[in-house]
This record gives structure tokens, C-alpha cells and sequence, in this order.
């Protein structure tokens, strides 16, 4: 029902290398495909893709393991315990909506 992500992590169907090399038979132009992409955390909470951005311990979760386990186990439970709240009709709609809204574009 929500969708968390951690603030350097990537989420795409495809890689940028891979998009590059689809859209111009090159890995050259993997910074931009990552830029057209929208694969950050900053992107997709824009586009509510996301529901919310877990910060990492300074210089990554892979510097801190434990830390950022102690940080997702904390977002967990605090997503949790809202859920929980929630009525299972008014949760099953809000699903729906939620994904059905994913991909719309309006200029």
C-alpha cells in the first residue's frame, strides 16, 4: 500500500546503460538517459511514484548497514502502524487509485 524508498537508491524498469543503448546504440549516453529516466528518489516522490524517501546514514546505507537497517526498520513500523488505522475497504481504494494513477501524464 505505500511504497518507500531509500534517498540514493534507483527504481526503473530498465538501466540507463541499457535505455542508451536502446535509444542511441550507445552507452555514451547513459547520464542522459538516467536524466530522462526520472529513477531518484527526488523524481519519483515528485511523481508520486513513491510515497516516501528513507534518508540514508551519511555516505550511503553500504557505508552503514546497520544504521540504515535501524532507519528502514523504523519507516516500516511507522508505515505500519498508519496502515493499521485504515479501514480494509478505504485501504483497498486507496490501492487501486494509487496504481491506476501511475503513468498518467497531463500536460
Amino acid at each position: 500500500d505505500r511504497i518507500l524508498m531509500l534517498e540514493y537508491c534507483w527504481y526503473s524498469v530498465i538501466s540507463p546503460e541499457s535505455c542508451s543503448s536502446i535509444l542511441w546504440r550507445s552507452w555514451d549516453y547513459k547520464e542522459q538517459a538516467a536524466e530522462a529516466l526520472k529513477l531518484t528518489a527526488k523524481d519519483l516522490i515528485q511523481f508520486k511514484i513513491i510515497d516516501r524517501i528513507i534518508p540514508e546514514p551519511r555516505g550511503g546505507a553500504h557505508r552503514n548497514p546497520e544504521q540504515a537497517a535501524l532507519i528502514l526498520k523504523e519507516a516500516l513500523i511507522d508505515e505500519l502502524n498508519k496502515l493499521k488505522k485504515i479501514k480494509i475497504d478505504k485501504l483497498l481504494e486507496m490501492r487501486l487509485e494509487k496504481f491506476l494513477n501511475m503513468g498518467v501524464y497531463i500536460e
